[in-house]
């Protein structure tokens, strides 16, 4: 089994939800995830994990307020998110092409 660190980045995020999916070869540990607003106002995001083997999809954030040029952390420290094979970790706003996303993660396979 290879463990390797990797990130996903996600520019100008809006109100279709995007993310990251986990190859059906591979599981996946979160360790850090970062939501950045890029515009002047206020935004707000959610950020679900869809857990495709249960065919459940459940928040990890559900309406997090963003100030203006601000970021929130949803992963990190302590916190870990584990995804098995074709889960997805995605991130929608409630404002057009207004959020940044970083998700570094350890993929095994």
């Amino acid at each position: 089994m290879a463990n390797v660190f990797k990130n996903k980045v996600i520019a100008s995020i809006g109100t279709s939800p995007q993310g990251y999916t986990v190859p059906s070869n591979a599981t996946a540990t979160v360790i850090g995830m970062a939501v950045a607003n890029r515009t002047a106002s206020t935004i707000t995001v959610d950020i679900e994990v869809v857990d495709t083997s249960a065919t459940v999809t459940a928040y990890l954030v559900k309406s997090a307020i963003i100030a203006a040029g601000g970021s929130f952390i949803a992963v990190g420290g302590d916190q870990k998110v584990v995804l098995e094979q074709t889960d997805i970790i995605r991130v929608t706003s409630s404002t057009a092409t207004s959020a940044d996303v970083v998700i570094s993660y350890m993929e095994t396979t």
